[in-house]
């Protein structure tokens, strides 16, 4: 049986230098049967070359492999009863499938397996400034999307997602400790500087106040008097609680209360999304009137159905990638803005300063510094990079965001000429299995919209990318999010994995592990956990657990909100086979 080593050797700290390698990630190595005083002393971070090493953190003790408990391999959050507004409680547990199109599946393979990585994936965690005028809940009268009656408690759900992972005991299908956290994308919903430094503050540690504007009080649609939204400490007979919604005393006190993060436990790496990069969501960035907007004392509200219709329409079809068009809406309709506490602290930032913020030392946490990104990558303007998973892994984080505007992808031909000098580089040196991590999905990467700052480099779509990839044997995988929902697609050699956000209802992170079979193949271990809130909600508590839990039972609950966001056996709990190239 193999033995992972626990350094990597100068050629493969040369090569991934060379690349454009960041950060440090533990030294897998362990082979089944490890006991729990090796294993603790194997999750120490590896120095690597980061300009500061992660902070060596005590992991929870490993159990011998496989465990359920803490995972959807445990147990579900279900809900109970039909029709109106439904409580949600624990539910039965969510098997693992075995799906072998790409490779056999042949027996004892439990018996020989090597871990080689393993870890935890986030995704549109969307920490949202509920209150910022640069949203667009007025468009909930065409589109449920436009507004969730959960998103005011999105930072103390977070945090519980951060304390179920802080608890893992290790990787469910091997035991092997987990040695990083990899956010793909959409950290924030407004891409606010507000909302920046909660997600930092969240995933690093410390107190978040998830408020803006007046600090004594919200202001936000929830306390508008319109019954197009929920509203929770009024009597007003809403739409939502037409539905069964409760009048919650007290919520939106609770809700803009200080929330204390204890931070992961294990380094983590960022990769960033649409929502990061672009106001809305959607827009070109660097215009000054979203920044007027986001700062200012004036919040559309509410719109006629017949517009908010046409506005919706030109959003989804990426027919106003500057927001000209929403640019005349918002003007035409100052008059019956809502006056709201300026905050110049909403602010859209720039990419130099989602950089400097992710390199800031108050930020660093358990590491790596700048998690994933360098000075280098500031001064270069880049948002895409290598790291090591572990000795047997190589890790690529790239930018899939069309700074041309609307919410699909795409890369630029740089990015994708330096994606393919890498993959070409690793096969000629160390031949390590390689993970790719992106935002979008290959099915969500079809907007060629040149670049504002690169008029004329081509941009490239999800079929082209695939292709790339596919052409490179090492890779295995291929890890995302953006849809919102879980969805597990072979590609030839490899494996697409995409995860649902952790927003919109089931509220998900994924453990992925990828292990050696030693008969030919590996495995892609996935599995899907939740919150550490409990399933059941009690609506007298209003505590930062009480809040975690509601806003999973609220996101059940938003009206029309998608049913598929799970999507089927086939892409939750999952060992994907693949041959070993």
């Amino acid at each position: 049986m193999s033995r992972i080593r626990s350094a990597a050797t100068l050629d493969r700290r040369t090569f991934l230098t060379a690349t454009g390698a960041v950060g440090a990630a533990t030294g897998l190595g362990l082979a089944f049967g490890i006991g729990p005083d090796r294993a603790a002393q194997a999750a120490t971070v590896t120095p690597g070359p980061a300009p500061a090493a992660p902070v060596p953190v005590d992991a929870p003790a490993v159990p011998r492999a496989p465990y359920a408990r803490g995972t959807t391999l445990g147990d579900v959050a279900t809900p109970r009863g039909s029709g109106g507004y439904r409580r949600l409680a624990d539910g039965p547990a969510w098997d693992r499938v075995v799906r072998a199109e790409l490779a056999a599946a042949h027996g004892g393979r439990d018996r020989r397996r090597t871990a080689l990585a393993s870890f935890v994936q986030f995704t549109d965690l969307h920490l949202v400034d509920v209150q910022s005028p640069l949203r667009y809940e007025y468009l909930r009268a065409e589109t449920a999307s436009a507004w969730r009656p959960q998103e005011a408690l999105s930072v103390a759900g977070v945090v519980s997602l951060i304390e179920r992972v802080n608890a893992l005991p290790g990787g469910p299908a091997t035991g092997a400790p987990l040695s990083f956290v990899m956010t793909t994308g959409d950290n924030t919903d407004n891409n606010s500087k507000l909302e920046l430094q909660w997600f930092l503050t969240a995933m690093s540690g410390g107190r978040i106040t998830p408020n803006s504007g007046d600090p004594r009080r919200y202001e936000g649609v929830q306390d508008s008097g319109l019954k197009l939204f929920w509203q929770p400490d009024s009597a007003l007979r809403d739409a939502d609680k037409k539905l069964g919604f409760p009048q919650l005393h007290g919520f939106l006190d609770a809700a803009i209360r200080t929330v204390h993060s204890p931070g992961l436990r294990l380094p983590w790496y960022s990769t960033v999304g649409n929502h990061d990069s672009l106001p809305g969501g959607c827009y070109a960035p660097a215009d000054p009137f979203w920044t007027e907007l986001a700062t200012g004392g004036r919040k559309l509200e509410t719109l006629p159905a017949a517009e908010a219709a046409k506005v919706w329409k030109a959003v989804k079809d990426g027919l106003d990638p500057k927001g000209e068009d929403f640019k005349r809406l918002l003007k035409a309709h100052a008059k019956q803005a809502r006056a709201v506490t300026p905050d110049e602290r909403r602010a859209p930032f720039t990419r130099a300063e989602y950089l400097r913020a992710h390199l800031d030392p108050a930020h660093t946490g358990p590491g790596p510094h700048g998690h994933g990104y360098t000075a280098a990558h500031l001064a270069e303007d880049r948002l895409y990079y290598t790291f090591k998973v572990s000795d047997d892994v190589l890790g690529i984080s790239l930018d899939t965001t069309d700074p041309g505007g609307h919410y699909t992808g795409s890369v630029g031909d740089a990015q994708l000429r330096w994606l393919e000098r890498t993959l070409k580089a690793n096969e000629k040196g160390d031949r390590l299995h390689v993970l790719v991590f992106s935002h979008h999905t290959s099915k969500t990467m079809n907007n060629t919209r040149p670049d504002p700052a690169r008029p004329h480099e081509k941009r490239h779509g999800g079929a082209e990318l695939v292709e790339l990839l596919a052409a490179h044997p090492r890779v295995v995988g291929w890890i995302n999010g953006h849809s919102h929902k879980n969805d597990i697609t072979a590609h030839g050699s490899f494996w697409e994995v995409s995860t649902a956000s952790h927003i919109d209802f089931p509220q998900l992170a994924r453990v992925i592990e990828l292990v050696d079979n030693h008969d030919g193949t590996l495995s892609l271990f996935t599995t899907l956990v939740e919150s550490a809130a409990p399933h059941r909600t009690d609506f007298t508590d209003l505590s930062q657990t009480g809040l975690a839990a509601l806003y999973r039972e609220l996101s059940f609950n938003a009206p029309e909100a998608r049913t598929d966001l799970a999507g089927t056996a086939r892409d939750r709990n999952v060992e994907l086979l693949l041959k070993r190239r």
